[in-house]
């Protein structure tokens, strides 16, 4: 919903943001509340969001049982290949968004690019995606307080889903805040793990035990997977890992939903998703390089299915060294991770509602804004699925509510990616089909369609082998099977519902809206921003305005449902609005070329 007393112009800084200053907002066409998201993030912001996702219990604990799965060499070449897909996710994305910077972009791009089914599809499997994973750190949350105490995990689980609440109700600047906080946390929690690992490794620790690379040798570089030796069980222990490391990795990709909310999304999000991918990847390569010098991969520390800091790799090393506080400190890191992550997913969660409804998937209650531009129906929505972590009361614990948690998460989070790359290539193909160049675009990934083609394919094989161990001889689990698999029909069931009741059709590239048409003022910006090194802050909030409007304007043919009674009103209310504020030029472009704008 637009507010026709902002002065788009002088709303915002690209680069710094004022309290004296009204935010850019977000147009959220037929939508109700006071206001719009609004774009309070600063670059670091972006780039810690992203961050924080990426480093949490998957690298602090779940490289744990990875490393017992698959050895030395297993763990370190499977997250080498698992982080190669997320680079080629990333770069594809982060592309996609810069030209289509909206809330929630992810389902919008599949609805534009592939089909309008797909876009609900995706909306439904990447938001219960994230909704999901809120139980899960919450679960993992109480785990880790455990390794302290008795105190009963309903308490910890509570704690924690009233924080996660609140910070997620507050401006979205509190919470780019609180994750710059604990990334900075993580990052030191790394760094000083690095730091003690060579100690332990070189002899410098107290027990004086030089190890070397004495476990690539003895039990060897591979081992054995569940009883199966030779090579064919050390190819199934590598396989196994690649689970592992796909829950460690997803995440990293809510970076670029933050470009509906970021001062300057045509800079940060390229920068941040490139950025973020080589940092996440060093930190996940280095970790299990030095994790398959520091432990024994046989050590039976790393299954014991504490879930806590006594199943990390880097306590069991830390302890045989006979160092006894950093322990506690590691553990109190992850705590931290956990609630970081937590705190996340509720945000990337309630996003993908709020684009629901501006595509007219939900109804438009759950894109209700407080006047601070926080979505507060939608993030309600999101976190009314963090209760669910209080299954770890049940039968099993909190540590195997955590695992099934995680598989769940895992397969939808994979499907997400597979459907992201298949986007781009839809993307890439349409620019070709109508004869236009790259070369136009305010940013370009390398090695394209080959990027996102690599990506599709790595994420599509991985998702389908995530259950492999359920059918070997007597691992059969119901399970452990449907939380493997269900996340397949999850993603495959509301598409077909939606195309049976909206008649939909997949996108032709030669029809495809590419939401081309500010592109010209886009690149000056950021020529003005790489001559200067400061943003043109008098054009730039007009362009990402007027860009957003076509984004929810410029839909793919059937991807608003007909019965919809405002749809048709939509153009024109635009074109008056663009026209009483500073986007004319848009304006003017919409008007002598109607047939882009249908």
């Amino acid at each position: 919903m637009l507010d026709h007393d902002l002065d788009i112009e002088h709303s915002a800084h690209s680069d710094q943001f004022s309290p004296d200053h009204k935010p850019i907002l977000e147009p959220q066409l037929n939508v109700g509340g006071h206001g719009a998201t609004q774009r309070r993030l600063q670059n670091y912001h972006v780039t810690m969001i992203g961050f924080c996702s990426g480093i949490g219990t998957g690298l602090f604990i779940g490289t744990g049982s990875a490393y017992a799965n698959a050895g030395p060499a297993g763990l370190l070449l499977a997250y080498i290949i698992v982080g190669s897909v997320l680079w080629c996710v990333m770069q594809s994305v982060a592309e996609l968004a810069t030209v289509i910077p909206t809330a929630g972009s992810f389902p919008h791009f599949a609805s534009r690019f592939i089909d309008p089914a797909v876009g609900f599809s995706l909306a439904i499997s990447y938001g219960y995606c994230y909704t999901i994973s809120i139980a899960a750190e919450c679960s993992a949350s109480a785990i880790l307080v455990g390794y302290w105490t008795d105190l009963t995990p309903a308490v910890v689980i509570t704690i924690s889903l009233v924080l996660i609440l609140g910070i997620n109700l507050l401006s979205v600047r509190w919470f780019g805040e609180s994750e710059v906080v604990a990334g900075a946390i993580k990052v030191a929690c790394f760094l000083g793990l690095v730091v003690a690992s060579i100690v332990i490794t070189s002899g410098g620790a107290p027990n004086g035990e030089t190890i070397g690379f004495r476990y690539w040798h003895s039990p060897g570089a591979w081992v054995d997977y569940n009883g199966i030796t030779g090579p064919t069980g050390h190819f199934l222990g590598f396989l196994a890992a690649f689970v592992n490391a796909s829950f460690s990795f997803i995440g990293v990709e809510v970076v670029v939903i933050t470009a509906a909310e970021s001062i300057n999304p045509h800079k940060a999000i390229p920068r941040s998703a490139t950025n973020v991918t080589y940092r996440i990847a060093l930190f996940y390569v280095l970790g299990a390089l030095l994790i398959g010098i520091i432990v024994d991969p046989t050590n039976p520390g790393l299954v014991s299915g504490s879930g806590n800091a006594n199943s990390s790799p880097w306590v069991i090393a830390i302890k045989q060294a006979g160092i006894t506080a950093l322990p506690s400190i590691v553990n109190a890191c992850i705590l931290i991770s956990a609630w970081s992550a937590g705190n996340s997913y509720c945000w990337v969660g309630s996003r993908i509602i709020l684009a629901m409804t501006t595509d007219h998937q939900l109804p438009q209650f759950f894109g209700r804004t407080w006047k601070n531009g926080v979505p507060y129906v939608a993030v309600f929505a999101a976190w009314i699925f963090g209760p669910l972590a209080y299954l770890s009361l049940g039968t099993g614990g909190a540590a195997q509510a955590f695992s099934w948690l995680m598989s769940l998460s895992t397969v939808a989070g994979l499907i997400a990616w597979a459907t992201l790359c298949f986007c781009y290539i839809r993307f890439h193909a349409a620019m070709k089909a109508q004869n236009l160049s790259r070369d136009s675009l305010p940013w370009k990934s390398p090695f394209q369609p080959f990027t996102a083609w690599y990506g599709f394919i790595g994420a599509t094989i991985i998702t389908l082998i995530t259950g492999f161990p359920v059918f070997l001889k007597g691992n059969w689990s119901t399970a452990d099977f449907i939380a493997s698999y269900v996340g397949i029909p999850i993603f495959i069931v509301p598409i077909i519902i939606w195309k049976l009741v909206y008649k939909t059709k997949f996108a032709r590239a030669q029809t495809i809206d590419l939401c081309l048409q500010n592109l010209d003022q886009i690149h000056q910006s950021n020529q003005q921003y790489r001559k200067n090194h400061v943003p043109n802050t008098a054009s730039l909030p007009n362009i990402a305005i007027s860009c957003s409007l076509r984004v929810y304007t410029c839909a793919t043919p059937g991807s608003i449902p007909n019965k919809n009674p405002t749809v048709s009103s939509i153009p024109s209310a635009i074109i008056e609005a663009s026209t009483s504020s500073k986007c004319q030029l848009s304006a003017s472009k919409e008007k002598q070329t109607p047939e882009k704008s249908s």
